[in-house]
């Protein structure tokens, strides 16, 4: 079409009562079709909405385009804006006072049968993943990447106010050990040697802050080759950022202002200020969890000191262990759960470790022991029962749930089991609950591997202060790292990064790694904060994780154009795929026989 016969003039959507008696030209795909006797009425739909079209019999041309008409064909429509005769105004649409009376209708292409009807909202994953493009098409899959594309506009707009340089960095870099398994991509140049696909662009922005850039941020792509869930990708999305001569304190202040912006524009929700903030240690010990749920009003009980010299072994014992904890997680109105519902958070928390759950229901808590209902009472001293009733603050009608193993088992699974009693009894504050959770350890001990490994990276600073344990005492030192939790879902973290070789080569040798081993590993990195690096720091934001919470899906695919299934298969492409010999000679590999690797095509609940 030439600019003065253009396929449109307006978008459908937009079209209003200000439009009334102007001729328009506009396109779309038909989302239905309805005859009224000789009437035909068409919506159609662009990426503004939609907008009702009427095709009257008088022209036999056009009539019989709108008659062969079905939902999914392309079409041009020239006509005349009206007002809706009285009566069949629809007040759900924008432009539902409105309607075009077709002049000219264009067929621009057909549709064949489709696999299902985009409106149909209970569709299974695999077939919605197969056939992505039609998927893509319904209003709720359009709003979500569009809000996607607002939320990036926000981020970006403000870090280019705050002096921020967007730099790419490579994606085709070296494999160095990270956490996860790296994606592979082998070398036709350099035969038997690879690039690694990368998990994050760690190295290279602190390299950047040696370089003297000073403030850099990258909408990032990163690869991860991990088991996936509902909220991982094995190719995802972060917000990267980074900025030199900052203390915690800056950082954290700055992308205060940033997620404030965020909620504000896109959600015009306002976010506290400041956002609270809570230590490790005590978002451990209150929800046995690094990032609660602050909307949830359930909290855990210590009760270790009160359990030591019970005569209940299954108390006593983690108890007087220096790495056991006992503790409670007191439900207010529990006592109304059944055997059977005990029995199913019993279940649960045995996926995290619990050999049990032990449990008293409160009947009267005024009463002492006669007012309580529970197995486990014989073996506990009315001064014991007191002490629990006064440490979780029991009342008539509570269950009390307990847990007793080592710490991280208790905190596991009392932190879980805190998670999912709070949704089964919506308990759950509505609203927005952000946390910065600050304080971690630098380290943590891996009781398989026996060795230290980093709490967040290698490359997290030490507090200053405990530099004096890091050889003697690695686990009494805490860090300068710091996570953004959002209604109990950690969007965001960070730290300030190790400046100096000496103490990065210090850090790395606690982790078990040598010298020889740091600098083949790193020496990159290690040559670089040789010359000059300042202290820096910075966080990154998962994006899709983000992007999900504030559209209110629970799966991150629902903001991912093209996602993978959770066996990190495309059903749309068919990829990964077989490639043929000839490639993989160029490459110098060969094939060895094996099961099929594309997904079977049962994507649900990946």
């Amino acid at each position: 079409m030439t600019a003065q016969n253009p396929l449109r003039t307006r978008l459908g959507g937009e079209l209003t009562m200000n439009d009334v008696d102007r001729a328009v030209v506009v396109a779309g795909w038909v989302s239905s079709r309805r005859d009224h006797g000789g009437v035909i009425f068409i919506d159609l739909r662009d990426r503004s909405g939609q907008v009702q079209v009427v095709a009257n019999p008088g022209s036999a041309s056009l009539f019989a385009i709108a008659e062969q008409t079905r939902n999914e064909f392309v079409l041009q429509v020239t006509g005349t804006v009206r007002r809706r005769p009285a009566g069949t105004v629809n007040a759900d649409l924008p432009s539902g006072e409105i309607e075009v009376l077709a002049e000219q209708i264009e067929l621009l292409n057909r549709a064949a049968p489709l696999p299902f009807q985009i409106d149909d909202d209970e569709l299974s994953e695999s077939v919605r993943l197969k056939y992505r493009f039609l998927d893509l098409r319904r209003p709720v899959m359009q709003a979500a990447l569009r809000q996607r594309h607002q939320l990036l506009g926000v981020i970006r707009n403000f870090l280019d106010r705050q002096d921020f340089v967007e730099i790419e960095t490579p994606l085709l870099t070296r494999s160095t050990p990270e956490g996860a398994r790296d994606y592979l991509v082998p070398s036709r140049t350099q035969p038997g040697a690879c690039f690694a696909l990368p998990q994050s662009p760690q190295l290279f922005k602190q390299l950047l802050m040696v370089a003297g850039f000073e403030r850099y941020y990258q909408i990032a792509r990163c690869f991860r080759d991990e088991d996936l869930r509902a909220d991982r990708q094995p190719e995802f999305t972060q917000l990267d950022v980074e900025m030199s001569f900052v203390d915690e304190r800056q950082v954290m202040a700055l992308m205060e202002q940033l997620l404030r912006e965020i909620f504000q524009q896109v959600m015009q929700v306002a976010l506290p200020d400041p956002i609270p903030r809570l230590c490790y240690a005590e978002a451990m010990s209150r929800y046995g969890s690094d990032r609660p749920d602050l909307r949830n009003p359930l909290q855990l009980s210590e009760l270790t000191d009160v359990m030591k010299e019970v005569e209940f072994k299954v108390f006593a014992q983690p108890a007087q262990d220096p790495n056991g904890r006992v503790a409670a997680l007191n439900v207010p109105g529990g006592a109304q759960l059944s055997r059977a519902q005990i029995d199913q958070y019993t279940d649960f928390v045995k996926q995290f470790g619990a050999k049990g759950l032990a449990y008293i229901k409160v009947a009267a808590a005024d009463n002492g022991r006669h007012g309580l209902h529970s197995p486990i009472l014989k073996f506990l001293s009315d001064d014991t029962l007191a002490q629990i009733l006064a440490r979780t603050g029991a009342r008539a009608g509570d269950m009390i749930f307990f847990g007793a193993d080592h710490a991280a088992i208790v905190n596991h699974a009392l932190g879980a089991l805190r998670v999912q009693v709070g949704e089964h009894l919506n308990l759950l504050a509505p609203g927005w609950q952000p946390l910065w959770v600050v304080d971690f350890p630098l380290l943590a001990w891996d009781h398989e591997t026996r060795q230290w490994t980093p709490q967040h990276h290698p490359f997290t600073a030490p507090r200053p202060q405990h530099l004096q344990w890091l050889d003697s005492d690695p686990g009494r030192v805490l860090s300068c790292a710091y996570d953004m939790v959002l209604n109990g879902v950690e969007v965001g973290g960070g730290s300030i990064r190790i400046h100096r070789a000496d103490l990065q080569l210090r850090v790395l040798k606690v982790l078990g790694i040598p010298k020889p081993q740091a600098e083949a590993e790193f020496g990159f990195l290690l040559e670089g904060l040789k010359y000059g690096a300042p202290p820096h720091g910075g966080i990154a934001f998962g994006l899709d994780r983000l992007a999900a919470m504030l559209s209110g899906v629970e799966s991150i695919r629902d903001v991912i154009a093209f996602p993978k299934t959770q066996r990190a298969a495309c059903l749309l492409t068919n990829a990964p795929n077989a490639v043929d010999h000839r490639q993989l000679r160029e490459l110098g590999l060969q094939r060895r026989p094996t099961r099929a690797v594309v997904d079977s095509g049962n994507a649900d609940n990946a």
